[in-house]
């Protein structure tokens, strides 16, 4: 089993990223970071950072084939990436086209190359090994519309139902497949209040849990999972 604990941030920030590196280690995990600004300067054995442009898909291959040869293959992937450019609030079509595919290609295309290289890897894993996916993601998938913002709608609600897809396909094969939702606890977005210990919390539990549970995982600090589909 040790041999198999290793988690893959893609997008591995100061809040989120940083969080969850954290509490992954404490359970025993090697990590690797991505960004797009090398920091290779800084690895250890245990944890080391791959420089990425997640905006070039073909580039997702390549990072699970290093962190392959360094850690392991991933038993557990965070997808922790986004990206928006703000069009304006009163004409959600302004922006240029190549603008919102370049968007787009981080928010949803990359995420799909990611679970397509973690599936391969999870191919391969011994079955006490967490296989866990999970996508950074939040309300606007199916509850709010922020003007400004349609990129990053666009790309929340496609990746949603890719790992809604993924969790119901893969289920029997025990690879758990989860889009992360940090929520107010009366079920109102966080928008830039997001916890990384939050986060980092849920996301063990996620990665822990031996089967899969709700592919939406709406959860609030210090309460853990609450399901807000009824509201």
């Amino acid at each position: 089993m040790s041999a198999s604990k290793v988690l893959l941030i893609l997008g591995s920030g100061p809040n989120v990223g940083k969080s969850v590196a954290q509490a992954f280690i404490a359970k025993g995990y090697k990590v690797a970071h991505t960004s797009r600004k090398s920091r290779e300067n800084s690895n250890t054995a245990d944890e080391i950072n791959i420089a990425a442009d997640l905006s070039k898909p073909e580039s997702v291959a390549e990072v699970f084939t290093q962190v392959k040869e360094k850690l392991g293959i991933p038993s557990v992937v965070v997808y922790n990436a986004a990206a928006y450019n703000a069009n304006e609030p009163k004409n959600p079509v302004s922006l240029p086209v190549s603008t919102f595919a370049q968007d787009l290609t981080i928010n949803v295309t990359s995420v799909y190359a990611a679970a397509q290289q973690a599936v391969a890897g999870f191919e391969q894993l011994p079955n006490p090994a967490s296989r866990t996916f999970i996508y950074t993601g939040n309300i606007m998938n199916d509850k709010v519309v922020i003007g400004p913002l349609l990129t990053l709608g666009v790309g929340k609600s496609a990746t949603a139902h890719i790992i809604q897809n993924a969790a119901a396909a893969y289920a029997e094969k025990g690879y758990k497949f989860y889009y992360g939702d940090e929520r107010q606890p009366d079920g109102t977005p966080m928008y830039n209040e997001i916890s990384g210990e939050a986060h980092a919390t849920a996301y063990v539990e996620l990665a822990e849990g031996a089967e899969q549970g709700p592919w939406q995982y709406t959860f609030v600090k210090n309460q853990g999972y609450k399901d807000f589909s009824q509201t």
